[in-house]
């Protein structure tokens, strides 16, 4: 998928865990986790909106755009 989240970098950067972020918002830890490992389908943008208020920072520090290779 030519969309990778790094959510994990985010987390790691703030010192924070998933269970602590899952309770600031508002989203269990099995939905985050299953962003976090890239595996999610599409993020509402409410939960995007909490991600960044609550984490500090930007969606592009989230997400990422990773062209595949030309075939």
């Amino acid at each position: 998928m030519p969309i990778n989240v790094t959510l994990d970098i985010m987390l790691a950067k703030r010192k924070m865990s998933l269970n602590e972020l899952s309770e600031k918002v508002g989203v269990t830890s099995p939905n985050l986790s299953i962003l976090k490992t890239g595996k999610a389908k599409g993020v509402r943008f409410s939960t995007l909106e909490k991600l960044c208020e609550v984490l500090g920072c930007q969606p592009a520090d989230l997400l990422e755009y990773l062209p595949e290779k030309q075939k």
